[in-house]
């Protein structure tokens, strides 16, 4: 026989002592509890079922413990309660209603019922099911406790109404009327019996249940399915819910709407849950009604329990599932579902949690409508145990196994979306025409309490001054001027004018955000080759930064060229839709570095919220083409933060012309023919690897891998990675890195390990190639593995291809980042500029700093004559790459000449490159003993660095003094040449750090001819 054992709640439990109780029940040497709660005014709920296999006349313990504070697994015994189970008939069913009992001390050292009520007493019903009974059980509630998400199970085989337009079933107040009339009825004897055999224990019926009250809201006799949800709509929460912490599990988008999908997955007996069911061997299946759970808001929910077929490991177990809908609005759903397994060995220690979201996409251009399913799932623990990480991988493991049974069977009824299929142009219209208007955009964005206690505020003040009369002049008023009376009046006053600023702040920022975009967006790509294109959708989970508010954008990185979104504010969960594309590229790109910053000014420690690399060889077009890429980084990690993008990689020559031009160049670098491999040996080689179809194979050789003990196998090259595979007697080795990712390649001379033949040895860049570490022979302090190849049959035909291969992989990057380079500059100022720029002084200059030393003009001047003098100077204050030609007269009376280098990291994040052209003439004060150097520097690779150009201005003169020494003034100016909504944190970084490094450096000067001197 069964017995269901139903532990409702506990009330009036002693106080003292701290920590949360929990249940626990025995029947023989079945034992079970429940999860720790606490107690909130003397009172606990568990609402928790527990099923025991008993024979007739077995007694049933049920006890209160509570863990105690301060951890150690100790606890304390609040008391227990004793009930017998009846004998139930064969077929048939005994049920005791919600009954209290009282709690018995462990230890009793003296009797009476004030010693006993000292303990408590505990909410209890059960369900005795005899052999044979196949009768459904299913949710409802037949009293109110102190909790309003109390759900017990009872059978009502006779009293559920069907309705004729579904085949679910629904509460109907008639049934729950019948059902309450049922239990007053009930099984007297059993209870007697109960009462009765448990000495002196103390029971009295619930008042829940003398009033027959339920917290399951009844609906209408012929209510369906989706009368339900068109019901939630009004009660289901307004936000999405976030992903579970434990990773997304099944993420697919399909050609139906949203709320079919949800009727095929959820739906009373759906075709779709058989077909599933089946395949997995799933037995014993039961199914309950969807019913309403009085909760805040009321939300629907069910149970289901099924068998889960054995496996070679694991014995056939009884699965329950609670499925509740959390939101439910006509397009989106969210149903969490939390699965528990009692029987596998630690099951009472955790339970799974499920979180399915099924999300409306807009239809695309052909009409149909799309919708997007994704799960996640995170494994709660409900009590600690040594087991937690070998638990968390095997429900991973047997997740993925049964989700992807679950996307197989799913595709039989609804087609997936192929974005492959899909036309480039349809999936990036659908994503220009996805735009916000902003009128809603302004709703969001104002729709805060600065904005709305400004606006109240404001018209509370018009009003009073609408309806008050001018007074008279009083203290220090005049015609003209009223000043504030009280200390009330004036602290009014400044709390208005400081938010009327914060709210005209606001307008302005959000004007300027919808007239700015971004540099990159919409900037089309030229040439023919390889095109890659970067659609940037959102992000969601951003990590706060202590700086305050989070203005995110993005940098790509793609074969030395960068591309850089626009800037968001204030958001952490931004909406781009911006389209990014990179001109043609010669070689195909292996991959894409995204990296997601905080804007706080160019030269600020920018704050990298997140990064990530896209491997082209690792996706197929179809997963590049909607993917969602999990942010790498401490604070990424963190809040589980992701980029929604949309990545287009396409040959315009054709694979054919692409390959023939490939091996052409390359035959000019190697010195040899290169054959086109046949389409099967290259179909071979992508299938060994696993690489997409474009990939195609140059050459292979036999050699051998050294290891602790050589590997006989064959070495593959191709245009984008180094791959090694060796089948030996049923151990397969194989594993491949990419050309870029390689540093350096050596050739060593023959040695008694190496079998007497040279070999080669790949240094990879420090912490690239980790995939192939099971191929490395070591791996050095700085994180670089090294693969060392020898035995080749022909060893000279082999270095000559594959260093020619590295080597034009590698000027490649160098070239294209060049080329980059060489573009901008075209867009520098020329002299002419430069000096119109002065002459008429257009630009403002701001002094920052004076600075009086005491060293001679002609020898701190010596620093800008580009001698070894000035080299260190600049080297010391972070200036990587300097160089500099020498001073030419432009003019009379005014020298000229072109400085460049590179920032280091500390100076800015972003590297950045200056290239700087300088004049130097007299002072203008007339004495001529001084000099002026106007500095006008034009920025690369920063964000927002086309937008202006710096102006530095120097003033060195000689100070009249008993020991020689001079004065200098810096300025700094800005010359904006596009607007932008950041001017102003631009220019206050840029003043700041720009400023403070020329004061660096003629500090630095300083030292360096002071040393000079004493030396």
């Amino acid at each position: 026989m069964r017995l269901y054992l139903f532990v409702i709640e506990a009330r009036g439990l002693p106080e003292h002592g701290g920590g949360g109780f929990y249940a626990r029940a025995k029947v023989g040497k079945q034992r079970a509890r429940t999860r720790a709660v606490d107690a909130a005014e003397a009172a606990a709920a568990w609402n928790k079922e527990f099923v025991f296999a008993v024979a007739g006349g077995e007694a049933v313990e049920v006890g209160v413990a509570r863990r105690r504070e301060g951890g150690g697994g100790r606890r304390e015994v609040v008391g227990r309660a004793k009930l017998l189970v009846p004998a139930a008939a064969i077929g048939r069913k005994t049920t005791v209603q919600p009954t209290w009992f009282t709690l018995q001390p462990k230890h009793r050292r003296r009797k009476g019922a004030a010693a006993a009520a000292d303990c408590g007493k505990i909410l209890l019903t059960f369900s005795l099911y005899g052999e044979n009974n196949d009768n459904t059980v299913i949710h409802s509630s037949p009293c109110s406790s102190s909790r309003s998400d109390t759900d017990i199970e009872f059978d009502r085989p006779t009293y559920w109404e069907h309705s004729s337009s579904n085949s679910g079933l629904v509460d109907s107040p008639r049934s729950c009327a019948m059902e309450r009339s049922s239990l007053e009825n009930s099984d007297r004897s059993t209870q007697a019996n109960s009462n009765s055999n448990s000495g002196d224990d103390l029971t009295e019926p619930s008042a829940a249940t003398a009033k027959g009250t339920s917290d399951t809201e009844p609906m209408a006799p012929d209510a369906s399915f989706e009368e339900a949800m068109e019901i939630m709509k009004s009660r289901s929460i307004p936000d999405m819910p976030e992903d579970l912490s434990g990773g997304v599990m099944f993420d697919h988008t399909y050609l139906v709407e949203s709320k079919n999908l949800n009727f095929l997955l959820f739906g009373p007996d759906s075709q779709f849950s058989k077909e599933l069911r089946e395949l997995q061997g799933t037995t014993d299946y039961e199914e309950q009604p969807w019913t309403w759970k009085s909760k805040d808001p009321p939300c629907l929910t069910r149970t289901c329990q099924y068998t889960k077929d054995a496996t070679k490991f694991v014995k056939a177990v009884k699965t329950i599932e609670e499925q509740t809908y959390l939101k439910s609005d006509g397009k989106d759903f969210v149903i969490m579902t939390r699965v528990r397994t009692p029987e596998v060995p630690f099951g009472n220690c955790f339970e799974v949690a499920l979180l399915y979201k099924i999300i409306h996409y807009p239809g695309s251009s052909s009409g149909e409508e799309m919708s997007r399913l994704t799960l996640s799932y995170n494994v709660e623990f409900l009590q600690s145990t040594m087991m937690k990480s070998m638990i968390e991988g095997s429900v991973r493991n047997e997740l993925k196994e049964n989700f992807e049974t679950y996307a197989e069977i799913l595709s039989r009824h609804v087609k997936m979306v192929d974005f492959a299929g899909m036309d480039k142009e349809q999936l990036l219209e659908t994503l220009q025409t996805d735009h916000q208007s902003d009128i809603r955009l302004a709703y969001k964005y104002f729709c805060n309490f600065t904005a709305i206690s400004t606006v109240i505020m404001a018209f509370y003040v018009l009003v009073h001054i609408l309806l008050s009369r001018p007074g008279p002049l009083i203290g220090l008023e005049f015609n003209g001027l009223d000043l504030p009376d009280t200390f009330g009046e004036l602290i009014t006053s400044g709390i208005l004018v400081l938010q009327l600023e914060r709210l005209l702040s606001m307008i302005y920022h959000f004007v300027e955000a919808r007239v700015q975009r971004g540099s990159d967006h919409g900037v089309k790509a030229n040439g023919d080759g390889w095109l890659l294109t970067v659609a940037l959708l959102e992000a969601t989970s951003l990590p706060p930064v202590s700086c305050g508010s989070v203005d995110p954008y993005v940098v790509f990185s793609c074969n030395g060229i960068t591309r850089t979104s626009s800037v968001q504010l204030q958001t952490h969960a931004p909406q781009w839709n911006e389209i990014m594309e990179f001109d043609a590229m010669e070689e195909p790109p292996a991959t894409l570095d995204v990296e997601l910053f905080n804007f706080d000014g160019p030269f600020d420690l920018a704050i990298s919220l997140g990064h990530a690399e896209i491997n082209f060889l690792k996706h197929t077009s179809a997963e590049l083409a909607d993917i969602w890429v999990p942010l790498e980084g401490k604070l990424a990690q963190t809040c589980q933060s992701r980029l929604h993008l949309r990545i287009f990689l396409e040959n315009t020559k054709g694979p054919e012309t692409s390959m023939r031009e490939y091996l052409s160049k390359m035959e000019k670098e190697v010195g040899k023919k290169l054959h086109v491999q046949s389409p099967h040996r290259n179909s071979t080689f992508q299938k060994l690897f696993g690489l997409p179809h474009e990939e195609f194979l140059i050459a292979d050789y036999a050699c051998s891998l050294k290891r602790k003990f050589p590997l006989q196998g064959r070495l593959f090259l191709s245009a984008r990675v180094v791959g090694f595979y060796v089948n030996l007697f049923g151990h397969k080795t194989k594993f491949f890195f990419l050309w870029e990712d390689v540093e350096e390649i050596q050739v060593l001379p023959p040695s008694f390990t190496t079998v007497g033949t040279p070999s080669l040895l790949f240094i990879l860049k420090s912490g690239r190639g980790l995939d192939a570490k099971n191929g490395a022979k070591s791996q050095d302090k700085e994180g670089r593995l090294k693969f060392q190849f020898h035995s080749f049959a022909s060893f000279g035909k082999a270095n000559r291809t594959i260093i020619g291969l590295w080597k034009t992989k590698s000027s490649a990057i160098e070239q294209r980042a060049k080329l980059e380079e060489d573009q901008d500059d075209e867009n520098y100022v020329d002299l002419n500029d430069v000096q119109s720029v002065l002459t008429i002084g257009d630009v403002p200059l701001s002094k920052e700093y004076i600075l009086e030393m005491p060293i001679d003009v002609d020898l701190l001047m010596g620093v800008l004559d580009g001698g070894e003098l000035e080299t260190k100077t600049m080297s010391r204050v972070g200036c990587l790459d300097y160089a500099v030609t020498p001073w030419e007269h432009a003019r009379p009376g005014v020298l000229e000449r072109h400085a460049s280098y590179k920032f280091n990291r500390y100076m800015s994040i972003f590297g950045g490159e200056v290239v700087s052209t300088q004049l130097k003439l007299p002072c203008d004060d007339g004495d001529g003993d001084g000099w002026t150097i106007y500095d006008v520097m034009t920025l690369h690779n920063v964000p927002f660095g086309d937008y202006f150009r710096v102006h530095l201005m120097h003033n060195i003169r000689s100070v009249e003094s008993e020991a020689p020494s001079s004065q200098c003034e810096i300025l700094v100016g800005i010359q904006w040449l596009k607007s932008s909504k950041f001017q102003k944190r631009i220019a206050r970084n840029i003043c700041e750090k720009l400023a403070h490094r020329a004061k660096e450096v003629l500090d630095a000067a300083g030292k360096e001819i002071a040393s000079s001197m004493s030396g």
